[in-house]
């Protein structure tokens, strides 16, 4: 096993957390292994641990606990698609986050199908990738103090209304991500999956619901966050509100989502799981989100979403 690369992390954490934010990337070009280990530290200053293939990223977790692991999916000895049901298996606390290639589209999803907690695609690390790791750390926390509280939740009816900023949405998702702990619906795997999805959810419903933005301008560098910007401030995109309901039962949970926004025809929604569309830059949020939830519906005028996850089923 190798460890070329341990950077220092600046990303700040909660004052309570043992260890800073670290990711194990795993990749079979020592020389790429460097590049991304690079682009993690300056896009959002995580440590990072770097080794070869699977079998190596094995023999990595045995001994430590990276909060995230990052994976290309062709490699000898043992690919991507095996190191995700093996995390899956051994190591459920930890998510793991896919590079994907041209070619490599089917695989991707068995993966993502399998246990994987999100993917950037190879040729969008350098826009998009700072981004997918911290949405997928935020996914994956919980706070422990407030467990013991949280243990006698049975059922609960919620309603969110938030204004257009999207940091409310890491703070909300967590305090969902507690409840589905306490309640004991899920893993750890697929909590940290539900608050992907639901960021994704969240995300959609104020760029492209409420402020119109659209996802082919992240094509053109800060494009999309600048028009975003702009017109928290303008009407009629200022006074848009999300309404974020959770639905919360022994069974289940229901995530109802809604924008006021114009909506769009759902008949019009590219197939998400169709393979030719994983490298696109929009329907990267679907994808996830139809691949993470058990049922995923719209309303007719398509500025609702309902999201649904039953409990785990006992293995």
């Amino acid at each position: 096993m190798t460890a070329i690369d341990e950077l220092s992390c600046n990303d700040t954490e909660d004052s309570d957390q043992m260890e800073l934010p670290s990711v194990l990337v795993v990749d079979d070009s020592p020389v790429f292994r460097l590049i991304v280990s690079n682009l993690i530290r300056t896009s959002c200053g995580y440590t990072t641990f770097t080794v070869g293939n699977g079998r190596e990223a094995v023999e990595f977790l045995k001994e430590q606990t990276p909060s995230m692991v990052l994976t290309d999916l062709h490699m000898p000895e043992m690919d991507g698609l095996e190191l995700v049901e093996y995390v899956r298996e051994n190591h459920q606390s930890i998510p793991i986050v896919l590079m994907t290639a041209e070619g490599s589209e089917d695989t991707a999803l068995r993966a993502l199908q399998s246990g994987a907690a999100s993917y950037v695609p190879k040729k969008r690390l350098k826009s998009d990738l700072g981004e997918i790791l911290q949405q997928v750390l935020h996914a994956s926390r919980t706070d422990r103090r407030k467990q013991q509280l949280l243990q006698s939740l049975s059922h609960r009816d919620s309603m969110f209304v938030l204004e257009n900023d999207t940091n409310l949405v890491p703070l909300l998702i967590a305090m969902f991500q507690e409840e589905l702990t306490a309640t004991e619906l899920c893993g750890s795997a697929n909590r940290t999956r539900i608050g992907v999805a639901l960021e994704e959810a969240m995300l959609n419903g104020i760029y492209h619901g409420n402020l119109e933005v659209s996802s082919e301008l992240k094509q053109q560098g800060n494009a999309f966050h600048d028009l975003a910007e702009r017109r928290r401030i303008l009407a009629p995109y200022s006074s848009r509100r999300l309404h974020v309901r959770c639905q919360l039962t022994p069974e289940k949970v229901i995530y109802t989502i809604r924008d006021e926004g114009p909506g769009f025809d759902v008949a019009n929604l590219p197939d998400p799981t169709d393979p030719a569309n994983l490298e696109r830059p929009s329907g990267r949020g679907m994808l996830l989100i139809r691949m993470f939830m058990d049922d995923v519906r719209y309303n007719a005028t398509g500025n609702e979403i309902t999201l649904e996850k039953k409990r785990d089923v006992a293995k």
